[in-house]
């Protein structure tokens, strides 16, 4: 029996609210995909930074967890950091906003019959208190995602490369090169999901070729394309 994944929209806005039950045994690892996200895992509250990499897998012993997962730029206003200082990193809650808080929370989610429901609870009135993501950064996670190039999207979006790369880093993470890349290869592994041929997959999300495609795979994910959906 494999993993059991499962995801609803949120009321935050592009955001999805997932579980996740893995039964014991090797895990998969979890890619790049410009998201950030609040998650509930053995009784902690974490939130996962932005990744540049393949996530390994976390243990052999299996288990539930739950999750709100932020849309490219989003994350940052609600949480109160920018992304960069989360990039590539799990953290506690509390490590970002006071303690007491944080238990009350902890306690909350521990006590909820549907502990994604509840996380997404905490989301929807941590955002009626903060300011909204930048839209511009919005706009430019948009404009990337469709195939856009990052001179484009600079020029879409009325700003010099040095100030997109400066707001992509608080917004993203990382600089909007690395979005692109990313962004891309989630679109080709949703069309080889979908049975896309890999050749295929990598023209139409905007890779040069196959090969284009399989050195992104290696370089993002760790892994091969066959490696990876064979696992």
């Amino acid at each position: 029996m494999g993993d059991r994944y499962e995801e609803r929209a949120s009321r935050i806005d592009g955001a999805k609210v997932w579980t996740l039950t893995v039964p014991q045994g090797p895990g998969h690892p979890v890619l790049p995909d410009g998201c950030m996200d609040l998650m509930w895992i053995d009784g902690r509250l974490l939130v996962a930074g932005p990744d540049t990499r393949a996530e390994p897998p976390s243990g052999s012993d299996g288990g539930s967890y739950a999750g709100i997962r932020f849309a490219p730029g989003t994350a940052p206003a609600l949480l109160g950091v920018p992304a960069h200082e989360l990039r590539d990193r799990r953290v506690a809650l509390a490590d970002l906003w006071p303690a007491a808080p944080v238990r009350e929370l902890t306690e909350r989610v521990a006590g909820a019959a549907d502990q994604a429901a509840a996380l997404e609870d905490i989301a929807v009135r941590r955002s009626a208190d903060t300011a909204p993501p930048d839209p511009a950064m919005r706009f430019v996670a948009a404009q990337l995602d469709s195939g856009r190039t990052v001179a484009q999207t600079a020029q879409a979006a009325g700003l010099g490369a040095r100030q997109l790369h400066r707001r992509s880093l608080a917004a993203f993470g990382y600089g909007p090169k690395t979005l692109a890349r990313v962004l891309r290869l989630q679109r080709a592994l949703a069309l080889v999901r979908a049975g896309t041929p890999y050749a295929e997959a990598a023209l139409v999300a905007g890779c040069a070729d196959q090969a284009h495609l399989a050195r992104e795979m290696r370089e993002l994910a760790g892994t091969t394309l066959t490696g990876y959906f064979a696992a």
